[in-house]
């Protein structure tokens, strides 16, 4: 397996022993890319669950194209939510990163989520 760390700094550096992505170039022509959980630390615990979400998708696209990849490429994701009731305005901007065929994803209410932000989101690429 030829495994190749990705790091971005226009996405906020990780806060733990995790990468910001991970893209394994020999599982098909171009590779796939693991993306850790993204976060909006500087906007939490304001409330303003948009902002939050918007930015974390900014993240998402920041490392991707250090990757050398855009939002189309994205297969899967998955959403973690402090507050379940947020779930139509986190689809609201996550939906306008996609303008057809989304990626397979789930929605997970949590207890806490890092720095206390309000969600967090990460994504599997294949090019």
């Amino acid at each position: 397996m030829n495994k190749q760390i990705v790091y971005t700094e226009q996405a906020p550096a990780p806060i733990g022993p995790y990468s910001q992505a991970v893209k394994v170039t020999d599982a098909s022509p171009a590779g796939m890319l693991f993306v850790s959980g993204q976060i909006a630390a500087e906007l939490a615990p304001k409330g303003d669950i948009k902002a939050e979400t918007l930015k974390v998708m900014e993240n998402i696209g920041a490392i991707l194209k250090a990757a050398d990849m855009e939002y189309s490429h994205i297969v899967k994701s998955s959403i973690f939510v402090k507050d379940m009731t947020d779930f139509g305005a986190i689809n609201e901007v996550y939906g306008q990163f996609f303008d057809n065929q989304p990626p397979a994803r789930e929605t997970v209410e949590v207890a806490r989520l890092p720095k206390d932000v309000n969600v967090e989101i990460s994504v599997i690429a294949i090019q």
